[in-house]
């Protein structure tokens, strides 16, 4: 007797982990690469001991809270005040059994209250005690500084700031008035952009590999394809097909300028079968407006180019990061090529799922070959002039992102160590001062006065600036005198509603800088708390 047949268990469908569900949103937006770093990341904030208004730094208590819930690593408070009766009144992470403890260590308490997974730490001992140590700031991947606090504690951190290369955000919030400046390293690498996925798409229509070239032969002639076969072919395979014929009677030269590209749109248009009953020719349709942007040379970005210009994508050494030993990899492939690696992504179109699976196939083999070439070079790198023997210190995740977003690379650079506007307006930087009149006679919304207010430097400095004689208009004059006024009567006291606003505009320029995706803000950011106006200033 025959055995009876078993029933075959179908395999598991594994669903998204107790993580993965808790911070799925974010994970949309950075990926899990973003999540990783920001969990390996470590945030100081250090809070001025300058006795002037509450100087409780809601701004930055509000950052850490922004951070602490997408799960920042770890986050360390540094502040050597103890809680008073003004902090109560504005600072949510305070609590009435905080008065008189240290305000460090009663935040820090409160914070982790939201996360379970993030890890908080406290600096209670005064700045003169520890920050004399540049190495004090080499474990921070990035700081928080809140004004008010002293000149030359401000000079010191971001001096320290930019010798560790560790990205530093300057807070100010004073009434309703408030801004951050970002001052980055040497060299700020940011592979993953997130530029628009238009821009991004490299068909490589005059450039097509061998295994494209045979999805094109497959066609054979398409004009004897059944109306259904006819009205699926993709739209990329009819390019390809067209350009062939156009090539043999014009000297075998793809077109090259609008009149060209128009004409071939015409011609691609001509093969349009009018009467085809088997659901239209929706393909044609898709080719004759992907002609002008897809019938051009494969997309070498700005940054790109800027990146292969550098020093240090071609002067590799042991001091090197893994950034610039795989940005020299892709200049080999690209100088050896004269195209960039393949992202190897598609657009949908109109196609069967059969011959939209066979031309993903080809992009995407095409795609993994290309990377792992890079991947060889990076290998061939590591052991030849880096002398090393463990090969999986690059890892392929990290050559496999590089390679998908290699046109749209980029390194926001800060050469001359240029630090925060406040340390250039105390000192009388030169270049800052030059700049001034065009910027305020630029300000169509009237935000200028608000950032010369928070970053004038005090009546008593020893270098004071008249602003007044930066612009000759008697009511920008005057709205500067007013500006100004204001954040000297508030005296560093802040309002709870603009220092939370300002704290999510931070916080999100601070995932920017530590995921090293997207692109923060250059410049000072300015919040007009009254207006609800932003504005962002390039100095």
């Amino acid at each position: 007797m025959a055995d009876a047949p078993r029933e075959l268990t179908p395999p598991l469908i594994m669903g998204q982990t107790a993580k993965e569900k808790k911070y799925d949103r974010q994970l949309r937006l950075w990926a899990a690469s973003g999540q990783r770093a920001l969990e390996e990341s470590h945030v100081l904030l250090i809070i001025g001991e300058t006795p002037v208004g509450s100087n409780s730094s809601v701004a930055g208590i509000e950052t850490l809270k922004n951070l602490i819930l997408p799960s920042v690593g770890q986050f360390t408070i540094a502040d050597s005040t103890m809680v008073g009766e003004a902090d109560l009144g504005i600072n949510f992470f305070l609590e009435t059994d905080s008065l008189n403890k240290p305000r460090a260590e009663e935040a820090t308490r409160l914070l982790l209250e939201l996360n379970p997974d993030v890890s908080g730490h406290s600096i209670t001992s005064p700045l003169s005690e520890w920050l004399p140590v540049e190495g004090s700031l080499r474990p921070y991947s990035l700081i928080l500084l809140s004004a008010p606090i002293l000149p030359e504690f401000v000079q010191r951190i971001a001096s320290y700031a930019h010798t560790s290369s560790i990205p530093l955000i300057y807070i100010q919030s004073a009434g309703f008035s408030a801004s951050f400046s970002i001052q980055l390293p040497s060299e700020f690498p940011i592979v993953d952009n997130h530029p628009d996925p238009e821009t991004t798409q490299d068909l490589r229509l005059l450039a097509p590999w061998p295994e494209l070239d045979a999805a094109v032969d497959a066609l054979g002639d398409i004009t004897n394809l059944s109306d259904h076969d006819h009205g699926h072919v993709p739209y990329i395979l009819l390019l390809l097909h067209y350009l062939r014929e156009w090539k043999t009677s014009h000297d075998d030269k793809y077109p090259s300028n609008f009149k060209e590209k128009t004409e071939f749109r015409d011609f691609v248009r001509s093969g349009t079968r009018t009467s085809n009953p088997e659901g239209g020719e929706e393909n044609y349709d898709e080719a004759t407006a992907a002609v002008l942007k897809s019938i051009a040379a494969p997309p070498v970005g700005s940054g790109c180019k800027n990146l292969f210009s550098m020093a240090q994508t071609t002067e590799i050494g042991p001091g090197s990061s893994n950034f610039w030993v795989i940005a020299h990899a892709i200049k080999v492939f690209y100088d050896t090529h004269g195209v960039l690696p393949l992202p190897g992504s598609l657009p949908d179109m109109k196609a069967t799922s059969e011959e939209y699976i066979k031309l993903q196939n080809i992009y995407k083999t095409k795609a993994r070959n290309d990377v792992a070439e890079v991947k060889q070079t990076v290998l061939q790198l590591l052991e030849r002039k880096l002398n090393q023997t463990d090969l999986s210190t690059i890892p392929d995740a990290e050559i496999e992102a590089f390679c998908k977003n290699a046109s749209h690379v980029r390194v926001l650079t800060n050469p001359e160590a240029t630090l925060i506007p406040s340390l250039r307006l105390m000192n009388s930087d030169s270049k800052l001062l030059a700049t001034l009149p065009s910027i305020i006679e630029n300000d169509w919304e009237g935000l200028f006065p608000i950032f010369l207010a928070l970053n004038a430097p005090s009546s008593t400095s020893s270098t004071p600036v008249d602003f007044m004689t930066f612009s000759s208009d008697t009511e920008t004059q005057e709205n500067i005198a007013k500006a100004i006024a204001e954040v000297e009567r508030v005296a560093g006291g802040e309002l709870h509603n603009v220092s939370s606003v300002l704290g999510g505009m931070v916080a999100q320029e601070a995932i920017k800088l530590i995921t090293r995706q997207y692109v923060p803000v250059s410049g000072t950011c300015v919040f007009d708390g009254v207006r609800s106006k932003v504005g962002v200033f390039q100095v």
